[in-house]
């Protein structure tokens, strides 16, 4: 794994026809559901969601975007990647990128916080991840 791309993963997203939009390409408003597929898979992956709410925190989004490159249309093989592009002190910056038959169609970023469930508020990235995140930077240099 590069080490530019810590903690990646991927998934396959082949596009359904209720993707697809009146302009035959997939509606700007599906990325959103698989930036949602690939968060949940890289927490699955990478740092299980059910014991740190266990533990009374929860990752909260704070802010999306996506800059859409090329369309993707129904039939094309297309492959979706997430990884962690920067950790802060509570701050937490998630990257994703979709491959459409080998060439870039779309790239995009997720910020978000992790929050106590009993109130709300911000708590800093947790230590586990962040030793996970430098581990596996630290393998690759």
């Amino acid at each position: 794994m590069p080490n530019n791309r810590p903690l990646s993963v991927q998934l396959p997203f082949p596009p359904a026809t209720y993707d697809i939009d009146f302009e035959g390409h997939v509606n700007n408003i599906v990325y959103i559901r698989w930036m949602e597929d690939l968060r949940i898979h890289w927490l699955e992956t990478w740092f299980p969601l059910r014991p740190r709410v266990e533990a009374g925190i929860a990752p909260a989004l704070t802010h999306t975007e996506i800059d859409y490159i090329r369309p993707i249309r129904l039939f094309q093989n297309v492959k979706g990647f997430c990884w962690v592009e920067k950790l802060e002190k509570v701050r937490m910056y998630l990257a994703f990128e979709w491959i459409a038959d080998g060439e870039v169609a779309a790239r995009g970023r997720q910020t978000g916080v992790w929050i106590r469930i009993d109130g709300g508020r911000p708590v800093r990235v947790p230590a586990e991840l962040r030793e996970l995140v430098a581990q596996t930077t630290d393998e690759d240099e």
